[in-house]
């Protein structure tokens, strides 16, 4: 997909290979949450080299990079990018693979940083926008709560965007395409962990125990009753129970004395979470006592759901328009039951959540591009930077247009303008 010079993905794209190394080299090199040392020194310094104010340990490892355009204004634009890796044993053989045992790039954080900063070398050359651009490379996404933390910090109140943006890659999506929707996009994020008190013995003689590993196996299929007898069919949500201990593999005549089990919940809305969790409680403690033991249940809610607010989910797609032709944005992509902390950003800011495509066509060892996240063979496909530091900046020249711009991109400036005076969209 090929575009004019002065568009912005051509323009970020004459980057392409310095920013490819750059990449390749986070991922390289990954860090999990609060750990980002080494990442957040490597964009420090690019952000140095190219001028651009910007302020360190703001929840713990996070950066917020300020620019602003050629045109004073009091309105302002967040973009927010996550740069944490997670514990995983990367099994891919690309050549820049992580030399971190049991660390892995697997999700495209490492992608995500490096689109943001690379948006931001464009926006810091050009200043083709009025107002402030707040970008924000955040830690410890994944189930540590950076944005949680980055907010406690005094985020909002130290770098007051009105309006806020993300996107991640999807490897379902090829290069070139974007997803953009209203309403809900990923899921709210809750851990449960039940504990299991019995009374251990002999295996040949289970008629003196309390098996608390029986238990374990009906409250397994009792929670599984619940999305299907409790929840409504048009709504969604997911009970999984992931893991299970209990017991030593090495003593097979001993009924251990306790067991556990752990796992999630996802849901869209508060009222199925609540009555999941008070479905689980009654569950967790009925069926224990059923069998003459005892249970416990601990939930967890760890990330609430990510709400794109309607009127910027609009605009994001009438840019994302602009930059990729209609043709290239999908509005029905279903919401995923993932979870994502930007949700916690979103509540204090109206803004966006966008999927880019980083799907390949090609076949051999970019197969790895399509590979869905989380997997260890999974690799982000640098063809994707220029498309999503494109659009993070058309998001910036589209809300926050200088007077007189009228053109392309900067898209969608006369409406941008419009938007403006009207709360900002």
């Amino acid at each position: 997909m090929l575009f004019s010079p002065d568009h912005p993905i051509e323009h970020i794209r004459r980057w392409q290979d310095d920013y490819t190394r750059f990449r390749r080299d986070l991922h390289a090199h990954p860090e999990l949450g609060f750990e980002e040392h080494r990442t957040a020194q490597r964009i420090s310094e690019r952000l140095t080299a190219l001028g651009i104010e910007h302020h360190a340990g703001i929840g713990k490892t996070g950066m917020v990079a300020v620019i602003r355009g050629s045109e004073t204004s009091p309105h302002s634009i967040g973009l927010r990018a996550d740069m944490d890796a997670l514990s995983m044993q990367e099994e891919g053989d690309c050549p820049h693979a992580s030399t971190v045992p049991g660390r892995m790039h697997g999700c495209g954080h490492d992608g995500h940083a490096t689109m943001l900063l690379a948006c931001a070398h464009y926006l810091q050359e050009t200043r083709r926008f009025a107002g402030t651009a707040y970008l924000i490379f955040q830690p410890a996404e994944e189930g540590r709560g950076g944005g949680k933390a980055m907010l406690a910090d005094g985020l909002f109140e130290r770098f007051p965007a009105e309006r806020i943006f993300a996107l991640h890659n999807w490897p379902g999506l090829p290069v070139g395409k974007v997803a953009v929707r209203s309403g809900p996009v990923m899921a709210a994020c809750d851990y449960i962990a039940i504990d299991i008190e019995g009374c251990g013995g002999h295996g040949a003689h289970p008629h003196l125990t309390v098996d608390p590993v029986l238990v374990a196996g009906h409250i397994i299929t009792a929670a599984q009753s619940i999305v299907a007898r409790n929840i409504s069919p048009i709504d969604h949500a997911v009970i999984s129970l992931c893991g299970m201990q209990a017991g030593n593999m090495d003593a097979k005549n001993v009924i251990p004395r306790t067991a556990r089990l752990v796992g999630t919940v996802r849901t869209f809305n508060a009222r199925t979470q609540e009555r999941i969790e008070a479905r689980l409680r009654e569950l967790v403690t009925s069926v224990a006592a059923g069998f003459g033991a005892r249970a416990t249940l601990r939930y967890d809610r760890i990330d609430p759901a990510t709400l794109n607010d309607a009127q910027q989910a609009r605009f994001a797609a009438r840019v994302a328009a602009q930059l990729f032709g209609e043709e290239n944005i999908v509005h029905d992509l279903e919401p995923s039951m993932g979870a994502e902390d930007f949700s916690y950003m979103l509540q204090q800011k109206p803004g966006a959540y966008l999927r880019l495509g980083q799907g390949s066509t090609g076949g051999g060892s970019d197969e790895r591009h399509n590979l869905f996240l989380h997997n260890s063979r999974y690799d982000f496909n640098d063809a994707a930077i220029p498309y999503g530091a494109g659009l993070l900046a058309g998001l910036v020249e589209a809300g926050l247009p200088v007077r007189g711009q009228v053109s392309d991109v900067r898209g969608q400036v006369s409406e941008g303008r419009r938007q403006g005076s009207e709360g900002r969209d």
